[in-house]
């Protein structure tokens, strides 16, 4: 039996979190892209820090709002289908970015609010990506793996960044046919997201019940442990959607997340601009850049493996935020360059980290049909943070003249964040499936 489990989860683990994790990175460079296309664009179109810090948060309240519909659709229609959909309409959106000048020349519209339409729009079209993939996952993998895999989904996000910022600095180089490199940026950037929709479609099984690559004992085997893990479940979980909107738990869970969402996005999105200042180009801030998140990898997946091992999450959450705080702040108030890119180094281990540790916990106390929803919820009601991070940043470097006290901010956001997770009454996650030939294998993840 134990040969079989790992045998299963093995395969799982292969055949679909690399191609989860190419459409991930995607989507996330296409989200994130426009604080290198502000080392450009907001002296081209005229747009001030606040309305750039606005326009690039606007982006979460499109996502906020469709993030619960689009994990219940996804779970109506197939995942396949659905995340092709959402791959589709953004990498469409996301090109649309690089036609900014032209748009508002025939629409009438101020180039600052045809950034904010796409932004708005962007979000729209991303909403019930990750919610949707986490939840997707949960139907694929025991609880005592989730983390780790979700970890190894959520590679993406560093990966795009160690990857995606030397590219996206040495586009903002290139022109040609009338347009700057920012416009090139997001073009070139957003059509693998179009080319990818289509072999999602055709790649992605809904379940493990359609995945021709499985024996019928390893879908057998994990059904069995899947039910297993609902049956632990108390009878009092959740039947409504309200009353788990309501649960104190899920409202604390997103807390968390909203005040991850918003302190990371606010340095994500102002980071180029904070390295530019110090002199150099935009060539060597994309490569500056990619250190961080390289080193975040690393870290994100040591706090996955430690999270599943122990069965413990709330603390590890409160960890992460902690760094998330400590990192942001000595950025903060330390002037030498080389220690404040350490400091902010320690800021994306705990960003990154958070994610797995977090999203399998509605998983402990939520019923099946439940699962899916509050883990969209948890997603949406975060992403909040999203664009209050970004425009209060924006907003008080623009008041203060200089990102001191916004830095300060969002480090106080990521502390409130930690004492709250801190604060969670939840149980502990089964580690019993976990056998020895298991984790001798997983634990290289």
């Amino acid at each position: 039996m134990a040969e079989l489990g790992l045998r299963t989860i093995d395969k799982v683990m292969w055949r679909l979190l690399p191609f989860l994790m190419a459409c991930y990175f995607v989507a996330f460079l296409d989200r994130v892209n426009v604080g290198f296309a502000h080392l450009q664009m907001s002296k081209s179109l005229g747009m001030s820090e606040a309305a750039f810090g606005f326009g690039a948060g606007v982006f979460f309240i499109g996502y906020f709002l469709l993030e619960v519909p689009s994990n219940i659709m996804m779970e109506r229609v197939g995942a396949r289908a659905w995340i092709a959909r959402i791959m589709l309409s953004w990498g469409l959106v996301s090109t649309a970015f690089g036609f900014i000048p032209q748009l508002s020349s025939l629409t009438g519209l101020s180039p600052d609010m045809c950034f904010y339409l796409l932004r708005f729009l962007l979000g729209l079209c991303e909403a019930g990506l990750y919610p949707g993939v986490v939840f997707y996952l949960t139907r694929w993998f025991p609880s005592a793996y989730r983390a780790r895999m979700i970890a190894f989904f959520m590679l993406a996000v560093p990966v795009s960044s160690v990857i995606g910022a030397p590219i996206s600095g040495l586009l903002l180089n290139l022109h040609g046919l009338g347009m700057e490199g920012w416009q090139w940026m997001f073009i070139l950037e957003g059509l693998p997201s179009v080319l990818l929709s289509t072999a999602v479609y055709f790649y992605l099984p809904d379940h493990p019940r359609h995945a021709r690559w499985l024996r019928k004992d390893e879908i057998d085997w994990l059904d069995d442990k899947i039910s297993q893990e609902q049956n632990l479940i108390s009878k009092s979980a959740h039947s409504g959607f309200l009353k788990m909107m309501l649960d104190i738990r899920i409202l604390m869970c997103s807390f968390a997340n909203f005040s991850m969402q918003g302190a990371t996005y606010s340095i994500t999105l102002f980071l180029p601009a904070l390295i530019t200042q110090l002199g150099y180009s935009n060539t060597q801030t994309g490569f500056i850049l990619a250190f961080p998140p390289f080193i975040g990898a690393i870290g994100m997946v040591l706090f996955s493996r430690h999270s599943d091992r122990t069965g413990e999450r709330k603390f590890h959450v409160a960890a992460a935020l902690l760094m998330l705080a400590v990192g942001i702040a000595g950025g903060a108030l330390l002037q030498n360059p080389p220690v404040r890119l350490l400091f902010f180094t320690l800021a994306n281990i705990g960003s990154v980290s958070l994610g797995p540790m977090l999203y399998p916990i509605p998983a402990s106390f939520l019923s099946k049909g439940m699962v899916a929803a509050g883990i969209a919820v948890i997603s949406s009601l975060g992403a909040l943070g999203g664009f209050f991070g970004p425009y209060l940043f924006g907003y008080m470097k623009t008041l203060t003249g200089g990102p001191t006290t916004s830095l300060l901010l969002m480090a106080g956001l990521a502390l409130s964040g930690a004492l709250v997770a801190a604060s969670l009454r939840v149980r502990k996650m089964p580690t019993g499936l976990v056998i020895a030939s298991t984790e001798t294998k997983l634990g290289n993840l």
